[in-house]
Parts: C-alpha cells; structure tokens; sequence
C-alpha cells in the first residue's frame, strides 16, 4: 500500500514540475531586451474654437442667437495625445496606430524613455487603424520583429509594453483569452483578446509573445475608465500586409470583388436546400464590378474563396482584402440548389465606387394590406425609382407600415420588396399570392429580397406564423 502511494505522489510531482516550466518565472529578461524598441508617441494639433463673451447663453431658435452667433475672436489652443509603438527596422521605421497620429501636426518619438524624436508619416490606413511612421534621424535603433499570430493560442502568455497615461515603459502580462473577436470598431475585424493589462496610452504598442515577438498591435480597451481585463491587438499576420502597403506605397491595395453580402440565416438555407447556414449570401452586385465580369448574380451564396471555405459571412471581406490586386481567383457559389465555380479579376478597394460612402433616402409611405406579413406595402412609381436612384426596370412594393408582431419587424418603412421567393414582384396582389402560397405550406418558410433605405439588395428568410 505505502509503494502506492509513493507511485501516486511522484505522479503528482512530475505533472506539477511539467506544469511549472509553462509558468514563467519572472519576465524580467524578456522586458529588458524588449523595452528598447518599445517607444512613447505624443503629438501635437492646433484646434480653433470661438468663445462666448457673454456670462450666458441664448436659447436655440432665440433671434439673438444668430445677431451674436459671430461674437467673440477665434481662439486657437494646442492640444495633445499620447501613444504607443514599436520600431521593425534600425532605420527608424516606428509601427502604431492611425488613430494616434490622425490629424496629428508634429508627430514625437521618444525611444527608451530617454531621447525624444521628430517622426514623420509615411502611410496610413484607417480601415484597419495602422500607421507607419519615420524617425527623423541617421541614428540606428533597435529592433522586434513580428511573429506568427495563427499559431498563438488561447491561454498562451503574452506582455503588452507601452506607454498607459503617459507613464512610458510601462510592462503589463497576462494571456491570451479569445481569437477572431469583432467589436465594431473597424471594417476588417479579427482581433486578439487580452487579459493584459491595456489602458489608454497603450494604442499601438506591441503585445508580444514569450519568445519576444510581436503577435499583436494593442488597439483597443472595452470600457470608458480604463483596463478591465479586456484588451484587444490587431494580429501581426493581419498588420503585416497592410504595414509592408504602406512602407512601400504609402497607401493600400486592396482585393475587391464588387458584390455587398449578408448573413445566411437558417431560414435562406433552408429555402436554398444548402446543407447548414453558412457562406456569404451575395445581395447586390456592383455594375461593371469583377463579380459582375465573372458572372456572380445577386442572390448566390459564396461559399469559397480562392480555396479558402467561408463558414461565416464576415470571413470574406477580411479574405478578399488580402488577397492581391489583378489575382485571379475561383469562387465557388451555391446557386439553383448546386455549387458551381466562377472566375474573378480582383480589382482595388481604393479605386472603387464601393470605397465611398452612401447616402440616405427616405420614402412616406402610403397603405395596402398584406395581412400573411402584417405588413403595408403600395406599388413603386416612376418617381420612386427617380428619387431613390433605382435601375429603371426596378418592380416591387414600398413598405409603409410593420406591425410590431410582423415576422419582419427589423425592417423599416421604405424598403422595397423587389422579389418573394424568386418570384418578381410587380403589384401588391403578386406578394400576397407568394405569401399566402407560403402560409399553406408545410414548412411555412419563405425568402423575399429587398432594397433597403441605402438601396442596398438585402435577401430575407422569414418563417410565417
């Protein structure tokens, strides 16, 4: 019995030794040969503003808002902000965040908490929030260099180095929590997430795996006060396109395929007879776009690209931007209830009608009954197509009124309904015949496709009651 439980308890000391080396025991030497690279970013920006001379102020509307609106001289202050970031070559060529230098007219570097630099910028990308910057100086710096962020794993140790409220060379540890975290902040998101401490400051500087490598650029906290345990950095496989763009062109070159996407609900893949919801659902597709050349229609669902599945819809914009610009792709589309494959030319996102931004039109609704969707709709006119800047063969119905308990009550007044399960849709009457079809069913499932208020093409699957 006693050699029992000595086996057990050598055991036991073995798995904890085994353990134990995975926990480091002190970062310190891994700091020291890091901090050196890791610099502090201030930047200066001069504002105006114009000051109220008088102890109150006017009541909007009131007539002496306008009589002493020009009132006071324009006052200019200069104002201030902090950063972080790392340097990738000796030369002097400093990583951070665009949002840190934006706007910015004298841009600072000081390197080890020592001597302080003039930089300029040598590109900038706001899409994905990265910003290259030169230091003005013949001197040599050292240097990190990235690493590979598709092998680190969640629960793998990392150190984040910055500059958090101006406290420069500040070293905080911690773990990797999550991967591929989106939180609305930037188009291409597929952020890092951290336990590190992050707190304002910290934007742009690296977070660094145990072998000194950057993994990650530190971007964003979650919270107003500051550090919660909840740090996300942009992955270094992701930055280094965007960086190795701007170094060599000062600008980016973006995949473009041409087409605006949605979400596969289970709804459309039910309808579609698509074995599970997954794939980018194609709304619209941009006229003489390179989905446009190569054949992709409105109402394919993508389910690869250039070898690369698509399970979730937000994986493909990240995708298609990375890849080259002229590269020929094959896409792979759910279409008529099979696969078939496409041919693309990648044009450039910069260069293109879907890199400027949309404006928004609004309808007034008038009222026809479609009571299968608790819904109101009335025909489209001339004037409809005009106003809104449709394709002049455009058909449909309005929508001016959904009633809270519609199965689409997440739309809004003013989309059109253009098709109902595949069927075109001319007059009132044309929808309710599809949805009272629809509704003596079995399975009650039915796909409509819209224009919404941006006149973007948006496919529906509702389940009828």
């Amino acid at each position: 019995m006693l050699k029992k439980y000595s086996i057990y308890i050598i055991l036991l000391l073995f798995s904890f030794s085994t353990n134990a080396k995975d926990f480091p025991g002190s970062f310190a030497n891994l700091a020291e040969k890091l901090m050196p690279s890791v610099v502090n970013i201030s930047t200066t920006q001069v504002i105006t503003t114009r000051t109220n001379p008088f102890p109150f102020e006017f009541p909007p509307g009131s007539p002496f808002e306008d009589m002493f609106r020009d009132f006071g001289e324009p006052q200019q202050r200069r104002t201030s902000a902090l950063g972080s970031g790392f340097i990738i070559e000796e030369e002097g060529i400093v990583i951070t965040n665009n949002h840190v230098i934006q706007g910015a007219e004298d841009i600072f570097v000081t390197v080890n908490g020592e001597k302080e630099y003039q930089a300029e910028i040598v590109g900038a990308d706001p899409l994905s929030d990265i910003a290259v910057l030169k230091i003005k100086s013949d001197d040599k710096f050292s240097t990190v260099e990235f690493g590979d962020s598709d092998t680190a794993r969640v629960g793998d140790w990392v150190i984040a180095i910055g500059n958090p409220f101006g406290l420069g060379g500040t070293v905080t540890s911690g773990i990797i929590s999550a991967r591929n975290r989106s939180i609305g902040l930037s188009r291409y998101e597929d952020y890092i997430q951290t336990d590190a401490s992050i707190n304002s400051g910290n934007s742009g500087g690296p977070l660094f795996d145990m072998n000194g490598d950057v993994i990650g650029i530190n971007t964003a906290i979650l919270g107003q006060s500051g550090s919660i345990g909840i740090g996300f950095s942009i992955p270094s496989n992701s930055a280094k396109k965007v960086i190795n763009q701007l170094i060599k062109f000062g600008e980016t070159k973006r995949g473009w395929l041409g087409v605006r996407i949605q979400t596969v609900t289970k709804e459309i893949a039910e309808v579609e007879n698509l074995d599970a919801p997954r794939g980018a659902l194609v709304a619209s597709v941009a006229d003489g776009s390179p989905s446009d050349k190569g054949g992709i229609k409105s109402g394919d669902i993508i389910l690869e690209f250039n070898g690369k599945k698509i399970n979730e819809m937000k994986e493909l914009p990240k995708i298609v931007a990375e890849t080259d610009v002229g590269t020929t792709v094959d896409v792979k589309v759910w279409r008529n209830k099979r696969e078939i494959t496409k041919k693309i030319i990648l044009g450039r996102l910069e260069t293109s009608e879907d890199f400027k931004p949309q404006l928004k039109k609004e309808e007034k609704p008038k009222q026809t009954r479609i009571e299968g969707l608790k819904i109101d709709v009335r025909a489209i006119t001339e004037k409809d197509i005009i106003d809104r800047e449709l394709p002049k063969s455009t058909s449909g119905v309005v929508i001016t009124k959904i009633d809270n308990d519609s199965p689409i009550n997440y739309l809004n007044v003013s989309n059109i309904i253009i098709e109902a399960q595949k069927r075109n849709i001319n007059t009132p009457g044309d929808l309710n015949i599809v949805v009272n079809s629809a509704m003596r069913s079995a399975e009650k499932n039915i796909m409509i496709v819209i224009y919404n208020n941006q006149n973007q093409k948006r496919y529906i699957g509702i389940k009828l009651d």
